[in-house]
């Protein structure tokens, strides 16, 4: 496995270092470090003179890390790259053909601004492998389980599997989570076949399947996390009522799992 960690060195990216460290040695991954540095628009030779200096400054940075780190037995390697930080983040996935790429995110106050900044939807929007989205107010040693959120949709099926395994290569206890937006027989069916159906494919592991009714996803997704802080919460890209309420609710929403949870986009 290989996990693509891009690092800006900021306050937040040392957490986020730590938690692909955590990640990686679980699954016997590498890490790949990426640092972008920005375009600088301004006299060629200037410019050349700045990048020069950032280049060094961002491979000793990282050479320090890998140092302090030797003793995890992680395998890890790094790039610098300059251009715009979604764009080469999703393109060196590409390339180095990543199984996953582990972002930390940070920000203002509001969702937009804080978990589903600029960067962080660019990057799931372009990426071929899914993202983890890591909140810079993440307890990384108080993650147990990781959540998987569905909605019943024929595209779910291999995200299931992949889930289970990762829940199996990383030591956590596995959940279902599924907002019921409206209550009636179908539904009920389908909340019962998803046990059925996990039981007879997966006899070894315990389901644990959680339903909340609601008429807004976000809101039944508040209520499951408000006592489940200790996940990783997942959800498929094509999820896309929920994507749509999350990226377009124009008030600031203080939820929990919006701060401190962090979040696998399955693409």
């Amino acid at each position: 496995m290989r996990i693509l960690l891009p690092l800006d060195f900021s306050e937040n990216s040392k957490k986020t270092f730590d938690f692909a460290i955590i990640l990686a040695k679980k699954k016997n991954a590498t890490i790949t470090i990426l640092h972008v540095i920005e375009a600088i628009y301004d006299f060629a030779a200037q410019a050349a003179i700045v990048i020069d200096g950032m280049h060094r400054d961002a491979e000793k940075y990282i050479q320090g890390l890998i140092e302090e780190t030797k003793k995890e037995g992680v395998k890890m390697d790094y790039l610098i790259k300059e251009g715009t930080v979604s764009i080469m983040t999703a393109k060196t996935a590409e390339e180095i053909n990543a199984d996953l790429i582990v972002l930390g995110t940070h920000g203002a106050s509001g969702i937009e601004q804080k978990l589903f900044g600029s960067t962080s939807v660019e990057v799931v929007k372009n990426s071929v492998c899914p993202v983890l989205l890591v909140p810079s107010e993440t307890k990384i040693d108080h993650i147990e389980k990781v959540t998987l959120a569905l909605e019943f949709a024929e595209h779910e099926e291999p995200f299931i599997e992949w889930v289970i395994s990762l829940s199996k290569n990383w030591n956590l206890q596995l959940e279902f989570l599924h907002i019921q937006l409206q209550k009636n027989f179908k539904e009920e069916l389908c909340v019962l076949g998803l046990e059925a159906f996990v039981q007879k494919k997966y006899p070894e592991i315990p389901v644990k399947l959680h339903t909340f009714y609601s008429e807004d996803l976000i809101n039944g997704m508040e209520q499951y996390l408000s006592k489940n802080d200790d996940t990783i919460l997942v959800m498929c890209h094509h999820h896309k009522n929920l994507w749509e309420q999350i990226l377009t609710k124009s008030k600031s929403l203080q939820m929990a799992y919006h701060t401190h949870v962090p979040l696998l986009i399955m693409t």
